[in-house]
């Protein structure tokens, strides 16, 4: 057989050696005088066999790619395509990248809170629920326009649910002109989600504050947080800002004051204040949301069925607990003097809070039922508190929340005169 291609002459010669091997391997088994240890024999005839392939692969290169390929259809070639050294192997190819709108890629690493303030720089997201808020909404937006901390760091969004004026409207109209393009206080974005639950609970201040409405109207606030907590966070919030549409008055670094305290969960005094008919203003404490647990509260509630929710503030249910806003200073300068002074809480109000974003992710929300006998935000510090995180409360850095004027609450009256009033 006449053969040109020296691989195939290396294949005819290999075949011929291995026959030859193995024929004088049976003839010096037969002959034991020249016996010859079959174990080296093996050994020949595998080095034999891979001197075969290493000689072989040398022809590889003819079936590499080079150049543009064929289509599936073309004919195939005869083989006189020019062959490469080895030194010349490549794919000239470009890589092939994947762009897919359907697969996304999000490092929630990077997206973590810091462990330390950045000086305005970690993204944040102000959340406010609202229902029949609209008389509200025009101080709401120029306090938030007052704010210090970076607004092209700043999202916001609101939730609007079975209200019965105006809200919604002047909602879209408040923000339209805060981000219009000319606007001087633009923030990164802007979110407005509505969503009625069928709440038809009324809205004077003697029926949503009374003790009969208590457990339907916080599960119900409780469930509107989460709807608006689940359709705003997004993976790049490092914080989590919760503050009422009816706050009036606070410190334009609010966010950065809050911030710089690196808690999980933390929250100011909120109090009231209103001039007086005979001209003198009249300061007052609102929020006895925030609290710290007593013996008489944990004995009251070993004996509450599990599905009641135990509504602070009202005389049918006397915890003695500790309340944030009786921690406070009357003394204006000395609150000033211990702004930065924090207790440790086991609950907290919704009128302003700072919540590091991954304590949210974990699962920690305002529940819509029962948990330790609380819901919504007292609820919340129950929760949080038992997964582990810490809920603190600075008594002397005070937020005003507007009057409802559900009582005096005159610094200077009793305390007993002020301890009656629902949060």
């Amino acid at each position: 057989m006449q053969t040109d291609d020296p691989l195939d002459v290396d294949l005819i010669s290999v075949r011929y050696n291995c026959i030859e091997l193995y024929h004088a391997l049976e003839v010096m088994q037969r002959r034991p005088s020249s016996y010859i240890p079959t174990s080296r024999l093996y050994y020949l005839l595998f080095l034999v066999i891979f001197i075969f392939f290493w000689r072989w692969t040398n022809g590889w290169h003819r079936f590499l790619c080079s150049g543009a390929g064929d289509p599936p259809t073309a004919p195939l070639g005869n083989g006189d395509a020019p062959s490469l050294q080895p030194s010349e192997l490549h794919n000239p190819h470009e890589p092939l990248i994947v762009e897919s709108p359907t697969i996304g890629y999000i490092d929630l690493d990077n997206a973590s809170y810091t462990a330390s303030y950045t000086g305005g720089r970690d993204r944040i997201l102000i959340l406010t629920p609202l229902r029949d808020a609209a008389a509200y909404l025009d101080r709401y937006f120029r306090l938030l326009s007052e704010l210090t901390y970076m607004h092209q760091f700043i999202d916001l969004a609101f939730l609007v649910g079975d209200s019965k004026d105006d809200t919604l409207k002047v909602l879209q109209d408040e923000v339209k002109r805060l981000q219009a393009p000319s606007g001087l206080f633009r923030f990164h974005s802007v979110t407005i989600i509505q969503k009625d639950f069928g709440d038809d609970l009324p809205q004077t201040v003697e029926e949503r504050h009374s003790l009969k409405a208590q457990g339907t109207r916080r599960k119900g606030i409780g469930r509107a947080r989460n709807y608006l907590l689940y359709a705003a966070l997004k993976p790049e919030h490092r914080w989590v800002y919760w503050r009422d549409v009816d706050i009036v008055e606070h410190p334009t670094t609010v966010i950065e004051d809050l911030m710089k305290r690196n808690r999980d969960i933390i929250v100011p005094n909120i109090w009231f204040h209103r001039t007086g008919t005979d001209g003198k203003e009249i300061e007052g404490r609102y929020d006895y949301n925030s609290w710290q647990e007593s013996w008489r509260g944990r004995r009251l509630r070993s004996r509450l069925g599990k599905d009641t929710i135990l509504a602070e503030g009202y005389k049918e249910y006397r915890t003695h607990r500790s309340y944030l806003n009786w921690m406070a200073y009357d003394n204006k300068k000395k609150r000033a003097k211990h702004l930065h002074d924090e207790v440790p809480l086991d609950g907290v109000g919704g009128v302003n809070i700072l919540v590091k974003a991954d304590v949210h992710r974990a699962g920690i929300n305002f529940p819509c039922y029962a948990f330790e006998n609380q819901a919504d935000t007292e609820g919340f510090a129950a929760m949080a508190k038992r997964a582990g995180y810490g809920v603190y409360g600075l008594p002397n850095y005070v937020v005003w929340h507007v009057d409802t004027q559900e009582k005096e609450g005159n610094l200077k009256g009793k305390k007993e005169e002020d301890k009656g009033k629902g949060g």
